[in-house]
């Protein structure tokens, strides 16, 4: 009888058997059906709220719509919301792009070696994508430097380009291990924590007073909410004490099917 190798991805000892994995496995397709005509009202809403704010403070605003805004207050031009709207869903099609790759191999479909290296090759490119364009006036092509950039006053500069060294690290992290250099599985921990820190952040991520903050915020909400399900599901299929093959194989669809989700939540991202 064949033994495994014990440097295997994980391990087949597990006993304990949980049927009701099945359940929670489907509570991103819940989520996504459920709350996400709550997004699409709230544009109304926001909308509405747009339109009353403008007619409150126009005289007000006027200096601010040429580009010199107060602090903390609405900064985007109508081709910079469409800048942001187009990185949100450069974002979103690769976060879809590694999770079908992810659900390939929970599903335990035959699939080239290379395919193990989608995640932190996606992941990579989404990381140098944030830290380049996300904001064009920051570094490092802004006229921002290093510092004004991440320890500046700016709270959605600071958080998007935070972003994206927490996407590199989890590349750089995941890619030691798919190529086999680490084997330790306490070297899931950047992966599963990491997620989970960007989860938990996008639920204070604010874009300043936008006309739109109200389904902005909700979107964001519901990214988080959908982030922190994809890393509770990865912890559990790395670390589960006596999972059984089942119960790891559904983890990692779950974690597989929430990074899916979350993609295509970013792909109908607008503002």
């Amino acid at each position: 009888m064949d033994v495994p190798h014990p440097r295997t991805y994980r391990s087949y000892s597990r006993q304990r058997q949980f049927p009701l994995v099945k359940w929670w496995f489907y509570l991103p397709s819940v989520l996504l059906f459920v709350l996400i005509p709550f997004t699409w009202t709230s544009d109304a809403k926001a909308q509405s709220h747009a339109n009353h704010q403008a007619s409150a403070s126009q005289a007000d605003t006027a200096h601010d719509q040429q580009g010199e805004h107060a602090r903390g207050g609405w900064k985007e031009s109508p081709r910079e919301m469409n800048d942001s709207e187009f990185n949100h869903h450069v974002a979103g099609l690769c976060d879809v792009l590694f999770g079908l790759a992810e659900l390939g191999a929970a599903l335990q479909y035959p699939r080239l070696l290379w395919a193990r290296l989608v995640l932190p090759s996606v992941l990579s490119v989404v990381g140098v994508f944030m830290l380049v364009w996300s904001h064009p006036e920051a570094w490092p092509i802004g006229s921002l430097g290093l510092v004004e950039t991440f320890f500046g006053q700016d709270r959605e500069i600071v958080e998007h380009k935070f972003y994206g060294v927490l996407a590199l690290a989890i590349a750089f992290c995941e890619a030691l291990r798919r190529i086999g250099k680490v084997w330790h599985p306490a070297w899931a921990a950047p992966l599963v924590f990491l997620t989970l820190i960007g989860s938990l952040l996008l639920f204070v991520h604010s874009h300043g007073d936008h006309p739109a903050s109200a389904k902005i915020e909700f979107h964001h909400a519901l990214l988080g909410t959908v982030g922190v399900c994809a890393a509770l599901s990865k912890g559990l299929a790395s670390w589960m004490p006596g999972a059984s093959r089942q119960f790891v194989k559904w983890s990692e669809v779950a974690w597989s099917g929430s990074v899916i989700l979350f993609g295509l939540l970013l792909l109908v991202y607008s503002e």
